[in-house]
């Protein structure tokens, strides 16, 4: 491998930076050095007895919520897929959703709204959380996030449609930048007759429609 070399890098820096990031090996100690830097570039005394083992505790916490890098469907699934003559919708609303915005490292708290329309196939209830959490605990913006789990349950199930609509509130619009506490985004996804249908939709959207409040 031939590394472009660059005078500001350190030869780690360099090897690093040449490959592709899926590739990148980083090790436990890495990322809690990562962390040191950054407590001493606020100001803070890392090794004082308050934040002795912050960065230990910041890289297993980012390490849990992001562990849908390390999930497939298949493991998620583990065959929860049944054939049922069924042709009407199914709905699970209010899912909790923890994920992180990529942008700012900076919590999405909010609810997804999933249904779908069978086609010969069902999935255990259950799993359509999971597979909303898996996408969720990686960094992500809503609306990929949104996407995602539609495309999800399309591939897996090959339904008459699929219906996804995210409501969220953005920490990074919160407590930072322009400080809009409030505030809410809503994203949707529509698959198959979802997106054909205007009466599928409607209902869709009457089934789910409440005000967003979680106090």
């Amino acid at each position: 491998m031939t590394l472009s070399i660059r005078p500001d890098l350190t030869s780690a820096d360099q090897v690093l930076s040449s490959l592709p990031a899926q590739k990148r090996k980083v090790t436990e100690a890495e990322m809690m050095q990562a962390v040191r830097t950054l407590l001493i570039g606020l100001g803070e005394d890392p090794d004082r007895e308050g934040l002795k083992d912050t960065p230990k505790r910041v890289m297993k916490a980012l390490q849990f919520l992001t562990k849908g890098y390390t999930q497939s469907l298949d493991e998620l699934l583990n065959g929860a897929v049944f054939t049922e003559d069924a042709n009407e919708m199914v709905l699970v609303r209010d899912i909790d959703i923890f994920s992180s915005c990529e942008h700012h490292i900076l919590p999405i708290i909010g609810r997804a709204h999933v249904a779908y329309i069978p086609n010969g196939k069902v999935i255990g209830l259950s799993k359509i959380a999971r597979i909303c959490e898996m996408y969720a605990r990686r960094l992500q913006v809503q609306e990929r996030l949104t996407s995602q789990i539609a495309d999800a349950l399309q591939g897996l199930l090959k339904p008459q449609g699929v219906a996804v609509v995210i409501e969220a509130t953005h920490m990074c619009m919160v407590m930072r930048g322009v400080q809009k506490p409030g505030s809410w985004t809503v994203t949707s996804a529509m698959r198959g007759v979802f997106a054909e249908d205007s009466r599928s939709r409607a209902e869709f959207m009457n089934l789910i429609r409440h005000n967003a409040n979680f106090h």
